[in-house]
């Protein structure tokens, strides 16, 4: 029985052009309840995986993908597994944007390369970076709003036994490491914050910008840069790199009083490599929303101790739980709150639980592994239906 459930399932994973949106009763593309959209199971090419994302904003702002197979558009490769993690603020165009090009992006520079590299994975970024601000030059004329929306972007790369991990922003990968001569199983995080709350990303800006004194602000309790945002680099965030676009008719509460003539804020991504080890277990991508409410210890130690399927809906629920107790109220009646009026419990949330076995990624690098393509939020894409550079008319619809 469960042979014949899991050629169903893979049946249901192999791209087709008539599967890409989400039906809340197919298992194969995740399910819906509620506010809550989660894929409890699945398979990539280095082992299995859990998703999970629940909203919080009257639009979606998170966005996410596991794509596994190809991470070229060659038939040589390379082969592996790409997880990215969009933590969208202001709006969720950008968040979208790059769910649409980075990877395809990526694919293309691997295909000149013939490998994926720290170097493959920045251009990719600058690409998509540079995609997203041409669009804002082309909408800014009748959508102004669009120069202060941005995302954060972490992203993972599974290729040949390797993981690379590439971040803007403050959403977080995690690492549960098997210890060997204790058997417990430890919490690495693999990826660097781009938060002004840390020390280091202040006296970064600082050392960036020594003639602004007020280059990070506390306000209100919270270190922001220039006093509006908390992040110091992401894709998007125009008005904070460009000048031309901190002006009329952009909101008022997004304009700085005096011009600027460099940007204040980054796009370019740290990138760090971790040859995988026997002993690494698996990998927790999340955005912030998670992690407000979650050590990293935490995290690992929830899916360490459950079964696989489900990890990732799991950490949400334990969040959500927090949350809730925060606020002295009951799990149940938070729940209840509607999108939109439940930001003011929690932000949106994204989980992918990546599970690392070591004889598949020793043997990731043939053209007959199974091809996955899907999005949190249940949309799925074929895995060619997208042009190397591909930029549909208009990718910033509410």
């Amino acid at each position: 029985m469960l042979a014949v459930l899991m050629n169903y399932l893979r049946a249901c994973w192999r791209p087709s052009s008539d599967c890409r949106y989400v039906h809340s009763g197919s298992d194969a593309v995740g399910r819906q309840d509620g506010l809550l959209w989660y894929k409890d199971f699945g398979q990539h090419v280095n082992g299995e995986f859990s998703m999970a994302v629940v909203q919080a904003n009257n639009l979606l702002e998170d966005q996410s993908q596991i794509e596994s197979g190809p991470l070229s558009f060659l038939d040589s490769g390379p082969y592996g597994t790409f997880v990215g993690v969009y933590d969208g603020h202001g709006g969720p165009e950008t968040s979208r944007y790059i769910t649409d090009h980075l990877f395809q992006h990526l694919k293309r520079f691997a295909s000149e390369q013939h490998s994926v590299s720290p170097e493959v994975i920045l251009k990719a970024y600058q690409a998509t970076e540079e995609g997203f601000l041409s669009l804002v030059a082309k909408q800014w004329p009748v959508k102004p709003q669009i120069a202060a929306v941005g995302s954060c972007c972490l992203v993972g790369i599974i290729c040949s036994g390797t993981l690379y991990v590439a971040n803007v922003g403050d959403s977080r990968v995690v690492m549960g490491r098997l210890v060997k001569a204790t058997g417990e199983v430890l919490a690495v995080q693999l990826s660097a914050e781009h938060n002004a709350s840390i020390e280091s990303v202040r006296q970064e800006l600082r050392a960036l910008h020594p003639e602004d004194s007020q280059i990070v602000v506390l306000k209100h309790n919270v270190w922001r840069v220039k006093g509006l945002i908390q992040v110091s680099r992401s894709i998007g965030d125009t008005y904070l790199k460009k000048a031309e676009y901190n002006r009329e008719p952009l909101y008022a509460k997004f304009r700085l009083r005096e011009p600027f003539k460099k940007p204040i804020l980054s796009s370019e991504p740290s990138i760090s490599v971790h040859p995988l080890q026997p002993l690494d277990q698996f990998l927790i991508f999340a955005s912030d929303g998670l992690w407000e409410h979650l050590s990293n210890q935490q995290a690992v130690d929830i899916v360490n101790s459950s079964p696989r399927s489900g990890s990732a809906k799991r950490l949400i629920k334990t969040a959500l739980q927090a949350a809730a107790k925060k606020r002295e109220m009951r799990y149940s009646d938070l729940k209840k709150i509607d999108r939109g009026v439940r930001r003011h419990f929690h932000d949106d949330i994204t989980v992918v639980v990546v599970f690392l076995d070591s004889n598949l990624i020793s043997r990731a690098n043939s053209a007959k592994v199974p091809v996955l393509s899907l999005r949190g939020g249940g949309i799925t894409l074929p895995h060619n239906s997208l042009a190397p550079c591909a930029a549909p008319a208009d990718l910033t619809g509410p």
